[in-house]
């Protein structure tokens, strides 16, 4: 069903009015909040412990939100802004973008309060997931009475462009494909056979003498065969000036760890500066490997091609879920089998299993998320060791992985 088109007046009436009443953080800015965030996210800049301790800027939603019980009676007219798209079709919504501006430091012991405002919403627009209007919120937030911060939300409240089936995609690129030409084959497209070269009689047409007779072929082997599609391809990583020294590393099988020449303070991941000392110089130390699981999560989500595993190969190796062999750490290129390798499931789709992502601390003391390899997904543990080797996602891309050594526990 098309989405009714609104009178944009009538959205436009709902600029300035307020989201919901106004809130009351559950909690007062406290130093133990503080502190996991910043355990956390690795942020271990001084600022942020000790008597004079500030919040980090970055927390300011955190102190509003309500948890799992949520805040009660904050209905209002973004609820009956959502209800009107809804009912002209446009149900869908997904989050753009969001900015915060910070005007003091938050401190242990603050009262935080909150007000929200629908600070606009746009025109009609078509976007690649469907037609619809983008809404802005703005969260005024107070600290004891004193204006703190604000934050801005954008989402986008769409109704889904319409997908042809696959039997209508399909006739659509037919229709769409250039027509033969006089001197093509319908069924092969090849070009007809020159004038001085006749094709060959075979068993069962009658053949005049000098002519030479081939065996008739079976029924399969004349059908064309099927176009091969490239596989696609993991995503690439973002690689810029801050982080280039990394993956220049990764290509030559190294882990690098940036560190401090100031204060000799190993970072990761790679920034252009240290959290602890401000400074900009830094250089390198390699990583032994070595590492145990700090934490871990497991990946459940709907299956990406990029992301799955191939049908078995038929000389019966492993596939790691990439199309591509695992290159070990060694860089021999072979292809380690184990209970983590993906195989096909029965109907032979090779849809890719859940995966286990963890937090891995490496024996230097840093941190960093990777894929856990060398056992099932529901096996991973706190505390197994772990190895580092090199994943080999296709031709042009490997990827630092963690495999659980001989005995797993650290």
């Amino acid at each position: 069903m098309s989405p009714v088109q609104l009178a944009y007046e009538q959205l436009k009436a709902y600029e300035g009015r307020p989201t919901s009443a106004p809130g009351v953080g559950k909690d007062l800015v406290n130093e133990p909040m503080i502190r996991h965030w910043c355990e956390a996210v690795g942020d271990t800049n001084p600022a942020y412990r000790g008597p004079d301790a500030v919040a980090p800027p970055t927390m300011l939603q955190a102190w509003t939100m309500g948890g799992l019980s949520g805040h009660a009676d904050r209905s209002g007219a973004y609820d009956e802004l959502s209800g009107l798209l809804d009912g002209a079709g446009y149900t869908s919504i997904v989050a753009t973008d969001c900015e915060q501006e910070y005007l003091r430091p938050l401190r242990p012991g603050d009262r935080i309060t909150f007000d929200s405002v629908i600070e606009s919403v746009s025109e009609c627009k078509t976007t690649k997931l469907g037609v619809g209007h983008f809404i802005t919120t703005r969260m005024d937030i107070r600290a004891d009475g004193e204006r703190a911060g604000t934050h801005r939300f954008r989402v986008l409240k769409y109704a889904p462009a319409a997908r042809l089936p696959k039997t209508a995609e399909r006739s659509q690129e037919a229709a769409e494909r250039p027509p033969k030409t006089a001197g093509q084959s319908a069924k092969t497209d090849q070009p007809p056979p020159k004038s001085d070269e006749r094709p060959a009689k075979t068993a069962d047409q009658p053949a005049k003498t000098g002519e030479r007779l081939t065996a008739p072929q079976p029924q399969a082997l004349q059908q064309p065969q099927a176009p091969q599609h490239p596989r696609p391809r993991r995503p690439r990583p973002v690689i810029n000036r801050d982080n280039a020294g990394f993956w220049e590393g990764v290509r030559g099988h190294r882990l690098l760890i940036q560190r401090c020449t100031g204060c000799r303070t190993l970072r990761f991941p790679w920034l252009p500066g240290c959290n602890t000392c401000g400074s900009p110089e830094w250089d390198t130390v390699e990583a032994s490997g070595a590492g145990t699981v700090f934490s871990y999560v497991v990946m459940h989500h709907p299956p990406f091609p990029a992301f799955t595993a191939p049908d078995a190969p038929a000389d019966g190796t492993a596939s790691d879920g990439t199309g591509s062999d695992r290159t070990g750490s060694d860089g021999t290129g072979s292809a380690p089998t184990g209970p983590d390798a993906v195989a096909p499931d029965a109907a032979g789709s090779g849809t890719a299993s859940p995966y286990a992502v963890g937090l891995i601390e490496l024996a230097e003391g840093v941190r960093m998320v990777s894929n856990i390899v060398g056992v099932p997904y529901d096996k991973v543990r706190i505390g197994m060791a772990v190895r580092l080797e090199f994943l080999r996602a296709d031709e042009e891309l490997e990827l630092p992985v963690f495999r659980v050594t001989e005995g797993g526990e650290g």
